[in-house]
């Protein structure tokens, strides 16, 4: 998601109460709020004492793992994502972080935060850390669950007291840009500081296949071993940040916490009252349920080494933007990239390179290593401005030798097993991967865009695996290039001067299409007119 842009599509009253407004904005209504005085806090370390614990020092037994490897299981399939998450909130016993950029005031969030409190009721720690912008709305619900023993609730960034309406943050936005710009796009679970899940999905009903008009094609892993504490430790730096704030120093208390917890009861039931389905008993590769694999000390992981890293929290508000670039989370990517020798595939909701990224791209090219990139078209994609500006790069690449490949609603519809999956909904490219060689995997928050390169703070997890690798790909239909499904591949015309659409229907041959497909030209010329006010390091 590209943060404030989808916020004010999505608010277009507020935007024109922003322009009738602007000029007489309050700087007192923008400021950060003042940060209480609290001692630092860390992870609860993994210990035999929980079964979680039990069952991930077991596995590591039981694999005689090689030191220094972490054991991992993908999970691309969102009914299992799903229930691996409310899997580990059930069975924690000593404690529960969790980072992300967005928490759903939908079925998903209230689910969560319902299990999350049922949780602190046990007797374990529960630190919750939420993005603020796409928090507007829920002061209540959060404070809500604060208001429960053994629960902190923390905001990244927060906007000021102008918080509590639409046209109030638009306004913050306007006139303290540059801070409230700087987002928190991580996403990490932590059960027991055992068991993690990292990733791409937010805590959403898009992100497992709950939403009624667009859902995401996404992906996660659930990872033990030597990369946990590694991550406790990154969630920790953000925990105890300065751009952190407890939720109690931000939203109005004007309830008694005995209130609040009735409040949050009310509200959160209407969703607890719904039928979950159950996950598959396997998932796509042959494996059970997560709780079914942690009683049996999760014999199926991949073991492999790996390493985390992630943007330092004031990313975007250091000085020495050249500085801070070399060490975020996309550039240490892209180092990995440089290392292939014959392939990287790459997966991305959103791909603007810029000029850096498509120097690389050539680079890439001129030591002959094939490139192939997957991502949203302008019909799929729920950002049509990144959407804009990745189309600026498409005949550049193709003149590379790069190959494209990009989501298509309707070809993904001509496949059975996509239809029963959306049902009705729309489909959308939102997993965050790139394999090289085939053999390592790179997974978690960070786009292949100049936000996450110079404003947003990202994750990431590099695996080498060429198991972990291979089941990517499978999953993803796109072991051979020619096997890819639900996806044009872009080329140039015989003369070089236009694009075509190559639809791929394997045995069935394919098609070939000399007009962009699925295009929406009102949108377009829209999006033509808004594009020269925005600058590509906001996409």
């Amino acid at each position: 998601m590209m943060g404030w842009l989808s916020y004010m599509r999505a608010n277009r009253r507020g935007s024109l109460f922003l322009v009738s407004v602007l000029l007489v904005f309050l700087t007192a209504c923008t400021s950060l709020p003042p940060a209480s005085v609290q001692p630092p806090s860390s992870a609860i370390a993994a210990s035999t004492d929980t079964a979680l614990g039990r069952a991930a020092a077991a596995a590591m037994v039981a694999a005689s793992a090689p030191e220094g490897q972490s054991g991992f299981r993908p999970i691309p399939q969102a009914s299992v994502a799903l229930d691996a998450r409310l899997t580990l909130i059930k069975r924690a016993q000593s404690s529960l972080d969790l980072q992300y950029y967005l928490l759903g005031n939908d079925e998903v969030g209230h689910l969560v935060l319902r299990e999350l409190r049922d949780a602190a009721n046990r007797g374990v720690r529960v630190r919750l850390l939420i993005d603020d912008f796409y928090t507007t709305g829920m002061d209540r619900l959060l404070l809500g669950l604060a208001a429960h023993p053994n629960v902190e609730v923390r905001l990244f960034n927060p906007f000021g007291p102008g918080r509590v309406s639409t046209g109030g943050r638009l306004l913050s936005l306007a006139s303290d840009f540059k801070r409230l710009n700087h987002r928190m796009h991580n996403k990490l679970f932590v059960a027991d500081g055992a068991i993690v899940v990292a990733g791409g999905r937010n805590l959403a009903d898009g992100y497992f296949l709950r939403d009624q008009g667009a859902n995401f094609i996404d992906f996660d892993v659930l990872a033990v071993g030597p990369i946990v504490p590694r991550l406790t430790d990154i969630f920790d730096l953000y925990w105890n940040s300065p751009l952190v704030r407890d939720i109690e120093t931000v939203a109005r208390i004007t309830e008694s916490p005995a209130d609040l917890r009735e409040a949050f009861e009310a509200e959160t039931a209407a969703y607890a009252r719904r039928a979950m389905s159950p996950p598959p008993a396997l998932d796509s590769y042959g494996v059970p349920t997560v709780g079914n694999e942690i009683d049996a000390n999760l014999p199926h992981l991949i073991w492999a080494p790996a390493t985390a890293y992630a943007d330092g929290a004031g990313k975007a508000l250091d000085g020495d933007r050249t500085g801070r670039a070399m060490q975020s989370a996309a550039y240490h990517n892209l180092e990995t990239f440089q290392t292939a020798r014959s392939e990287v595939m790459l997966f991305s909701p959103y791909f603007v390179p810029g000029e850096p990224g498509m120097k690389r791209l050539q680079v890439a090219r001129d030591h002959n290593v094939t490139v192939r990139i997957v991502t949203n078209s302008m019909a799929s994609t729920d950002e049509p401005l990144a959407a804009l500006a990745y189309e600026r790069y498409r005949v550049p690449m193709l003149k590379m030798g790069v190959e494209l490949y990009e989501l298509s609603e309707q070809e993904l519809r001509k496949e059975d097993d996509m239809r029963h999956y959306f049902g009705s909904s729309r489909a959308q490219l939102h997993a965050k991967l790139g394999i090289i060689d085939r053999k390592t995997l790179i997974i978690g928050s960070t786009n292949l865009d100049q936000r996450s390169v110079t404003t947003n703070t990202e994750l990431a997890v590099t695996i080498h695996s060429p198991e972990l690798a291979q089941r990517t790909l499978k999953w993803f239909n796109s072991e051979n290039p020619g096997d890819a499904r639900g996806v044009y591949k872009l080329r140039l015309s015989d003369d070089g001067k236009k694009l075509q659409w190559i639809a791929l229907h394997g045995e069935r041959g394919s098609e070939l299409v000399d007009e962009e497909p699925e295009v929406d030209r009102w949108l377009r010329f829209k999006l033509f007119l808004m594009s020269t006010f925005v600058p590509e390091d906001w996409l």
